[in-house]
Order: C-alpha cells, then structure tokens, then sequence
C-alpha cells in the first residue's frame, strides 16, 4: 500500500484547507471554479483506465457474492439514504441531495485498497468494480429523478448533458487510451509499467479539484460551519448499520470469511469523485450539493481505516469457511 493511499484522507483535508485559503484571494475565488470540471475529467480518465470492462463477466462466477452485493448498493442503500435524509437533512434539500449522489455511488477504487489492509479477497472484490461503474452511470439518473426532483429543481436535458461530458467522454477517452497503449507496447507495459505511472495522478487531479471547489466555495462553508455537523450523523449511521447487515448477510449466505471483508467494504465506500463531477455541473448553482459530496470522504476515509482494525482485531466474521 502506497503512502498516498495510506493518507488519502489527509490529503483530502489538506486539500480542503489549502483551497480555503487561496479562496481568500480575489483571483482564485473568481477563476478557480473553471478548473473544477477539467481536474474531474483527467482524474475520471484514470480512474477508467484501471477498470477491468473486460472482466464483467467474472463477477457472476460467484453469483452469491455479486447478486447480494449489487442488490445491497443498488436496491438497498438507495431507499436506506432517502430515509436518513428524511429523518436528518429534510429542512437541508441541498444537502439531501448530495448526502443523497454520495450513497447511491458505490466506490469503484479504494474499497479494494481497505479490503487488501484488512486481510480480504481482493481478486474477488475486484470483480463487482466493473459492475459498480456501469449500473452507477445507468442508474444515477434515475435516483436523481426518483429522489432530487422532489427536493431541487432538476433539469433533465442538464443531467443527461452532465452525465456525457462527466462520465461518458472520459470512458470513451480511457478506453481508447488503453486500446491504443497496448497496441504501440504491449498489454504487460501497459499493465506493469504505465497504469501503475499514472495512477497516482487518480488522487493528484482529485485533491485539486477539491482545492478549486474550496477556492471557489469556501466562503459558503465558512458562513455554514454547521454543515459537517448535519451531515455527520447520517453517515455515520450508514456506515454502522450496513457493515454490520452487510456481516449478517455475509454469514446467512455463509459467504466464506476472506471474501466477506471485501462483501463488507464493496457495500460500505462510496464513489464522491464521481458524483462530485455530476454535482459541479448539473447543479452549478447550488453549491452546497458538491460541498457535501467533498465533505463525505472526509468523513468516509478515516471510518473505513477504523472498520480495517475492527475487521483485523475483533474476528467478526467467525462462521466455518465453506
């Protein structure tokens, strides 16, 4: 594990605090929210090119593990966030919503990091990665339309745009690298040496995305300092209970012990990238959308740690391996 997966989340802050900072100063808090979307869009084509497409079909091989994992992030978690924003965040329609894209966006990176620190089936989990990518593109516009519209104005045709130039283009862009960079050297370079160069870069372009968002934000939050407090028991709740119904199910479909830990954490870490590059530009004018979705890993990140040593202390997973 690298030292910037290893202080992913003290990065995150210290982007934070640097692009309050600089929002002091006139010039960055005018032009900074220009390099919003661009540091997304190259940080999402890396992330796209670490994205094994071609292994979908592996997942199914163990159609136990995939089928509960999907239908817990894509059936479960969805109808869990709306009510805790209904019970935490209904006088904050802003923050619903981004409290709302942040639980509906299952992590397509670094649950894999946490399920490798904490002893778990990497292969395994790497298999639902693909899956998490593509049902999340299908399907955030979707969730948006069941549960945003009714809580913001929500322009179809914007989040449909959004979701092209977010998501789409960088796709397209990263496959056509990959096809490219095999061809002109070989799959093993493009596996050995360039994909392990360039992914650094993954939380490079993210953290200054953040120090933009802060530059150009930042003001918002410091006249709303209560917002981390709003959103702090919400979250804190979802992670609670769904590591320990994630366990529970792990154990009732006697999913063996090494692979649970990646079951647990494929249905625990969220994707904010992603869904902060679909905030930045289908909301534009409701900056408290994307500050939610910068504040969750901060949240997020340091949890996730905790559940590793809980995972590695405590031996929860006790049932027989099959």
């Amino acid at each position: 594990m690298g030292l910037l997966d290893r202080f992913q989340s003290l990065f995150i802050l210290f982007s934070a605090v640097v692009g309050l900072l600089l929002g002091q100063l006139s010039w960055f808090s005018v032009n900074s929210e220009k390099l919003i979307v661009p540091f997304l869009m190259v940080m999402l084509i890396i992330v796209f090119m670490n994205v094994p497409l071609k292994e979908m079909k592996e997942a199914f091989k163990d159609f136990r593990f995939t089928g509960l994992s999907l239908g817990i992030n894509f059936i479960w978690t969805p109808l869990f966030a709306w009510i805790l924003g209904l019970i935490f965040l209904k006088d904050q329609p802003d923050l619903w919503v981004g409290f709302l894209m942040l639980l509906v966006t299952p992590c397509t990176d670094w649950y894999l990091v946490f399920t490798q620190m904490a002893g778990g089936n990497v292969p395994l989990a790497g298999t639902l990665l693909p899956w998490h990518l593509i049902l999340q593109l299908l399907l955030l516009p979707v969730y948006l339309l069941l549960f945003a519209e009714k809580l913001v104005p929500l322009d179809l045709n914007v989040l449909l745009e959004s979701i092209f130039l977010i998501l789409v283009i960088p796709l397209l862009l990263a496959v056509l690298l990959v096809k490219s960079i095999s061809k002109l050297k070989s799959k093993t370079w493009l596996n050995d040496v360039f994909l392990p160069a360039v992914m650094p870069g993954q939380l490079i372009f993210l953290c200054l995305a953040i120090v933009a968002m802060f530059s150009s934000q930042g003001k918002i939050l410091l006249e709303n300092p209560k917002i981390t407090l709003l959103l702090l028991p919400p979250l804190i709740i979802f992670y609670l209970f769904n590591l320990f119904f994630s366990i529970n199910i792990s154990r009732i479909a006697k999913i063996d012990k090494v692979s649970s830990i990646g079951f647990c954490f494929s249905t625990l870490a969220r994707n904010s990238p992603i869904a902060l590059a679909i905030a930045v530009t289908t909301f534009p004018d409701r900056p408290l959308i994307a500050l939610a979705l910068v504040i969750g890993p901060l949240i997020e990140l340091p949890t996730m740690a905790l559940f590793v040593n809980y995972f590695k202390r405590k031996h929860i997973l006790t049932f027989p391996d099959p």
